[in-house]
Parts: C-alpha cells; sequence; structure tokens
C-alpha cells in the first residue's frame, strides 16, 4: 500500500528530516536487530535511492517461541530442570516409562504437536541447523520455510526418532487444530511442548488454569534448553508515513519527534496516577477509567496516540515484561517474565534483506508441499526416513523452490 502511494507521489520522502527533524525518534528506535550497526529509523530505506518513505514503529514484545514442561512431573520423578536437548530427552523417556501422572503408560503423551510440525517442533529442529551468516539465512528461506537450510534434515531426523520411540504424541498428523491440541494438555497426559512463549497464560486459552483444575498442583513452565537458532519477532510494528499533500508537513515531522520523547509517549501510555494506573511494585497497572471522564483513554495505554511504539516501553527489558505479565490474570508475573526472557535469550531476529522478490508465483504451493513432507517424515519409520525426505526435497525444489532460490542468490550484496 505503501509503495503503491510512494509511486503515485504521494508520500513525502523523510530522508532530508531525519537529523534535523527525528533525533528522538532516531534515538528511541535504536539499532536495527536484523543489520548489524545500522539504525533502525533506516530500515526502509531504498537500496538504490537510499529515499525514506516511511518509518517502521517498534514491537516491544518480540519474543516467538519456548518450550514448557509439566513442573509437577519432574519433581515427582526427582529430576532437575533440563538445561539442554539431551536432558530434555531423558526427560521424556523418564515420562515415557514412569508415568508420573498415573494417567496409564498407554496415554502419557512426553511431548504433545499437532500437524503443525513446522512450529511445534521448530525449537528442536532448528537446533541441528549449521551456523549460518545472514546472508544464508535469508537465502535459503524459501517461502518461509527452512527446508533447504544446511542441517535441517538432521533435526528432522531426530523428530523421527522421538516419534518411533513413542516420546512423540503418536497421533499427531491427525489432529489438525489448535484446539484439539490444547485440549490434550489440559487433559493433563501431556509432559511437554513447543509454542508460542506465552501459550500457557494466556487468557483466552487458560491452558495451566485448567490444567491445575484437572491435576491439582500441575503446570507447564519456561526451560530454557539452551538450544541453536532460536527465533524472535521482528522488531517491525506499524508503519508511520506522512501524505505529501499533508498541508503542515514541518508540523507532522515535529509532532511525531515529540512522540517519541520518553516524558510524553510515557505519559500517554500509562496517565496519572491513581486516575489511569496504579504501581504495583513500581509496575504501573492501567484501571478503569469511565468514558467521558477527561482522562479516559480511547484504547489500551493510547496505542493509537503512540505511533512510534508497539507495547508499553517502560525502559528496560525487565520492566517491559512486567507490565507485560499484567495483562495474564492471576499468573505470577515470575512465570511470565521468565517464559520472556528465556524465549529471547539467544535468539536471533529474522534475516532480513532489501530487495524485490518476483518469483513468489509458488509460495503457497512451497510451504503445503513442506509442511506435508515434514509430517511424513517425522512419521516414518527409520528406515525409510532418507529416501521420504530426500523425495521430498527433490519434489519441493523441483517446483519452484529452486527457483526462488537462484534468484535469492543473484539478488543478495554485500
Amino acid at each position: 500500500m505503501i509503495a503503491a502511494f510512494r509511486d503515485q507521489g504521494g508520500i513525502l520522502n523523510l530522508t532530508p528530516y531525519i537529523d534535523s527533524h527525528l533525533p528522538d525518534l532516531k534515538k528511541l528506535l535504536g539499532t536495527d536487530p536484523a543489520f548489524t550497526g545500522k539504525d533502525f529509523i533506516y530500515r526502509n530505506a531504498d537500496p538504490q535511492t537510499g529515499r525514506i518513505y516511511s518509518i517502521p514503529s517498534y514491537r516491544i514484545a518480540i519474543a516467538q517461541r519456548n518450550v514448557f514442561i509439566r513442573k509437577d512431573w519432574l519433581d515427582k520423578l526427582g529430576l532437575p530442570v533440563p538445561k539442554n536437548i539431551q536432558e530434555f530427552e531423558n526427560a521424556l523417556v523418564a515420562f515415557r516409562d514412569k508415568d508420573p501422572g498415573n494417567v496409564g503408560k498407554n496415554r502419557v503423551v512426553p511431548l504433545a504437536v499437532n500437524e503443525d510440525t513446522r512450529w511445534g517442533l521448530a525449537d528442536f529442529i532448528h537446533h541441528h541447523i549449521n551456523n549460518l551468516n545472514d546472508r544464508d539465512r535469508w537465502i535459503y528461506n524459501i517461502a518461509d520455510r527452512y527446508i533447504m537450510m544446511p542441517g535441517y534434515k538432521n533435526g528432522v531426523r531426530l523428530m523421527n526418532k522421538w516419534y518411533n520411540d513413542r516420546l512423540i504424541y503418536n497421533e499427531f498428523p491427525l489432529m489438525s487444530t489448535a484446539d484439539d491440541l490444547y485440549n490434550l494438555m489440559k487433559s493433563g497426559v501431556v509432559g511437554a511442548f513447543c509454542q508460542n512463549w506465552d501459550l500457557p497464560y494466556r487468557q483466552d486459552y487458560k491452558i495451566n488454569e485448567e490444567l491445575a483444575m484437572n491435576v491439582p498442583g500441575a503446570e507447564f513452565v519456561a526451560i530454557d534448553l539452551n538450544l541453536n537458532n532460536k527465533d524472535m519477532m521482528d522488531k517491525v510494528g506499524l508503519q508511520i508515513f506522512i501524505p505529501a499533500y499533508a498541508k503542515n508537513q514541518e508540523g507532522a515531522l515535529k509532532y511525531l519527534n515529540w512522540l517519541a520523547k520518553p516524558e510524553n509517549y510515557g505519559f500517554l501510555q500509562i496517565g496519572r496516577e491513581g486516575v489511569n494506573h496504579q504501581l504495583e511494585d513500581g509496575i504501573p497497572r492501567i484501571i478503569g477509567t469511565p468514558a467521558g471522564d477527561p482522562w479516559f483513554q480511547n484504547s489500551p495505554q493510547n496505542i493509537d496516540y503512540t505511533m512510534p511504539i508497539n507495547g508499553v516501553e517502560l525502559g528496560s527489558i525487565e520492566k517491559n515484561a512486567r507490565v507485560l505479565a499484567l495483562s495474564y490474570g492471576n499468573t505470577p508475573a515470575e512465570a511470565v517474565v521468565n517464559a520472556y526472557t528465556v524465549s529471547l535469550r539467544n535468539a536471533r531476529s529474522p534475516a532480513v534483506y532489501q530487495a524485490t522478490t518476483t518469483v513468489n508465483q509458488y509460495s503457497q504451493d512451497l510451504r503445503e508441499k513442506a509442511d506435508d513432507l515434514l509430517v511424513q517424515s517425522i512419521s516414518a519409520k527409520p528406515a525409510d526416513f532418507n529416501r521420504i525426505w530426500d523425495d521430498g526435497v527433490r519434489d519441493w525444489r523441483n517446483a519452484g523452490a529452486l527457483e526462488m532460490y537462484n534468484e535469492r542468490v543473484k539478488l543478495y550484496k554485500k
């Protein structure tokens, strides 16, 4: 949309104003995690002309996935919290063999996942990807699938082993909905899973809450397995631009910079103590201000006003996580903060490159083929794994992946 407006001459080129009119915005946005040594405010600069027609606001909550485990099962077995993937596998074996929840050995699900293995087993598979530079991470990421990344096959092979060792939910290929997976977790038969970083604490799913109702004392906790190649969300949030036909372009620039000053966005987000928020251990909890009140916030934390930021910014990762924890009902703040920090530990932002790809017509078909290949390869007999995987990758490459890869190789420049 922005590109279309730009091509029609409808957007102001912001390049001349970055240092003169937007110094506080530049400071607030900080560095770009996807480009070493580059300021985030330049993320959308045209690689040919250097012109900037839009500036990204930044997403504060950038955690993506976590591995969760039943702490009560570990305690019952006298096992420590796993700290690496081998200790995690050992815990899964103990869950399978010793049935710490007394659910029946034929019902124990050491590791739960549904057919979306690309997401639900990602952290374990990605751990085996070679330590790639940003160029290779970008060119091998075809249709948002990692099939061609060196080392990826080894991660899938381990998942095949876990499946055949009865560590992964045996009927995962038949489980097509997220709700079915969540209900399995709540039932008390699941020992571990890998999903969104905050899934057990979310109030729309209530996984830990309903699990504890079914099994008193049961809970899933986030654990750090010291995995390689963990993902975090891109820092990019909404896109900000100024119309070329704006009657007061300088006023718009000044206002945007004014919004980037901590004393301004901070007050807009939390308002007055005792009116818009109450402090709890130094963290502001928003309280309901009735409509019609002069201090009423017509969107949560005035997010419609604080354009440079997506989320509440309190100046540190821990404080931001603590204010985020306030939206998780009765979940202890420490649990949410731990999950957030664990998810970000050793994680990398997505590989980004400013180039326009034209070979994109195969993307949807390639995503479906890749997802099907994962399911087939993980659930295959060990003797059939290499054949199924290699044939599937060959078909995937011939279905357009190789053409997309070749274009990316040509486009990428240091």
